[in-house]
């Protein structure tokens, strides 16, 4: 269950306690209001993972005013607050409006439970992302670092090609492991452009299905499909005049990809259901883990496509490959989950250092990020010692060996909870911290696995 606590807004208490029965089922903590002036109260004294706000207050409303006003009002009170707007009222205009206004998403009513939870589980994977997103811009006002910590030769390449490509518009391409900071080096790009102004719009297509992909980026127009109530505005739509991130770009299947290219090159989109086009103004960045030799072989992935996104090309060195920055990022984290979790500073002891230093990490800076917090709030002392870090011993360079199946004996480990999380984590092992290869082999969608990976702090 996720921890990440949820707030949902509106006037109706059938909607309120709806909401409530299907969130709690997925979220330890739903908190309802009904009265939109409670709202600064409780984000004062909540930090929210995602919060569900009405657009309409009050018998006869239907203009979308009130929403928009406290869409307004939570940015203020929260500048990183994720927002999802809903109503039974509006179409494609009202919810570019509300995108451009900094809303998250847009949910119509009456809601598709299935569609509901999957927008949340995406709303809080970015709050999450901008949490840390906004520690790190606190760490660099202060002088402790940057988005991307390090100061290797590695990092130091991939700094560079970002303060060179950010001020054009060229798209971008950016390669990498899982966990190596891809997001963070296409926010940068966005933060150093022209259009840093302007909404930066981030789609993780490997969390979407084949099925919604068209109306998910272009939208669709009411009545296109069944349960299509209300027209809604794509991604690519509500990103315009500013920056679209594509994460998982690999994972897209070849029908798709084609798709997308005739979307970028045509510069518009058509809404499933619709004949009229809609001009777009985007800088494209995306991302994939997928090695070279793939995005070259044409029977995984359009050339056209990839010429089209990889104007620009930069790849994220792996942590293994920039090991003197270790020290510093593990220092950085266990500085802040100590300020986070109101513990005693965390130090680290010489042979800590060493075996993270040593050890391949890989599922890289996001595997180090998790084995400092679980360290920090599980170690019994000030200073970390090797123990702590619960870290597998195994040559550089070399896989983490998945442990077969031991034969039933009266030792065997038969606590459910405990087997699940040996089992993700033997899975993102095996598949070295790739997300979409372990959802796979668990049998679970990228979106099942991250809450499960939530639940067990991985």
């Amino acid at each position: 269950m996720d921890p990440n606590p949820i707030l949902i807004v509106d006037d109706d208490d059938d909607i309120l306690a709806a909401g409530r029965l299907l969130l709690r089922r997925h979220y330890a903590r739903v908190d309802t209001c009904s009265d939109p002036t409670g709202i600064p109260a409780l984000l004062g004294a909540t930090d929210y993972g995602a919060i569900l706000l009405d657009m309409n207050f009050g018998p006869g409303e239907s203009s979308g005013a009130q929403g928009f006003q406290w869409l307004k009002k939570i940015l203020e009170l929260d500048p990183d607050a994720v927002v999802v707007l809903i109503t039974a009222h509006g179409g494609v205009d009202l919810a570019v409006e509300a995108m451009k206004l900094g809303a998250t998403d847009f949910v119509a009513k009456p809601w598709q439970n299935e569609k509901l939870i999957a927008t949340l589980s995406a709303a809080v994977k970015l709050k999450r992302s901008r949490s840390e997103a906004a520690q790190l811009k606190a760490a660099l006002a202060a002088g402790d670092g940057d988005p991307m910590l390090g100061d290797s030769e590695a990092l130091r390449v991939v700094r560079t090609l970002i303060e060179r490509a950010a001020p054009t518009e060229a798209n971008v391409l950016i390669l990498g492991e899982n966990g190596t900071g891809k997001e963070l080096a296409a926010r940068a790009l966005h933060a150093q452009s022209a259009r840093a102004d302007s909404v930066f719009m981030s789609v993780d297509l490997g969390a979407v299905p084949e099925s919604l992909f068209e109306s998910e980026l272009f939208g669709h127009i009411k009545g296109a499909f069944t349960n299509a109530h209300k027209d809604r505005v794509g991604r690519i739509q509500a990103a315009s005049g500013g920056t679209l991130f594509l994460d998982e770009i690999g994972n897209l299947p070849l029908h798709l990809q084609a798709k997308l290219l005739s979307a970028l090159e045509q510069r518009q989109v058509f809404p499933v259901g619709s004949t009229r086009a809609h001009p777009v103004d985007v800088r494209v960045i995306a991302a994939t883990n997928l090695p070279a030799t793939q995005l070259h072989d044409e029977a995984r992935f359009r050339q056209d496509l990839l010429f089209r996104l990889n104007t620009v090309e930069i790849e994220m060195p792996p942590l293994r490959a920039r090991r003197d920055d270790v020290p510093l990022i593990a220092e950085h984290y266990a500085g802040l989950y100590s300020r986070k979790y109101n513990t005693a500073p965390k130090t680290f002891s010489p042979e800590a250092l060493s075996a993270m230093t040593t050890y391949d990490w890989p599922g890289n800076v996001r595997e180090l990020r998790h084995a400092v917090e679980r360290a920090v709030i599980l170690a019994a002392g000030d200073r970390l010692e090797p123990g702590d870090l619960n870290l597998e011993t195994t040559p550089q360079g070399s896989p983490i060996p998945d442990t077969p199946d031991r034969h039933v004996d009266g030792n065997e480990e038969l606590n459910l909870e405990k087997l699940e999380r040996n089992a993700i984590q033997r899975a993102l092992n095996r598949n070295r911290y790739n997300i979409s290869h372990a959802a796979r082999d668990l049998g679970l969608t990228r979106a099942a696995l991250y809450r499960r990976m939530e639940k067990h702090g991985l």
